[in-house]
């Protein structure tokens, strides 16, 4: 899978599209998208202890919530990237959430949602746009914090 690495650490693979709210979508069959959360935010929210699963069957609209997931720091709702009906969910995570902290965009997958409207994806992100995205907000994160004196810095010697 060719990927993407965002500030030397978080991974974006180029086969799926992104939503500023940090969910993938990986369209299977041009009629089903898989969904999950990306690398960056399993990385913000912390070890995952528990992950609300939507319902099989039930009909979502594009930015609806459809599952929470909670770690040890907070709870964290998961947006809809598209719109249609949840066909099948990851049951493994209710036994094992830590999977998408393992395995975020693999085993960590959240739903699969049959798509109402297929021309929905055109409004997510690519993985360049994405990229991009993730590298701003990675760069106001480091303003925000306490800058180093990095005058006195020596490098360990070898």
């Amino acid at each position: 899978m060719e990927e993407i690495i965002v500030g030397g650490k978080y991974r974006v693979p180029k086969d799926r599209f992104y939503t500023k709210d940090h969910e993938w979508c990986l369209i299977e069959d041009e009629t089903k998208a898989r969904i999950g959360i990306t690398d960056y935010a399993q990385s913000e929210l912390g070890d995952i202890v528990y992950v609300e699963l939507p319902e099989l069957n039930q009909e979502v609209d594009q930015n609806e919530t459809i599952a929470n997931i909670e770690s040890v720091k907070s709870v964290a709702p998961v947006y809809a990237p598209v719109s249609g009906k949840i066909v099948d969910i990851n049951t493994e995570l209710e036994n094992s959430p830590e999977l998408i902290n393992e395995y975020p965009y693999e085993d960590g997958w959240i739903a699969v949602i049959e798509m109402r409207d297929p021309t929905e994806v055109e409004d997510l992100l690519s993985p360049e746009d994405y990229a991009e995205y993730l590298e701003s907000l990675i760069e106001e994160e480091g303003e925000e914090a306490p800058e180093e004196d990095l005058e006195d810095f020596e490098p360990p010697e070898d």
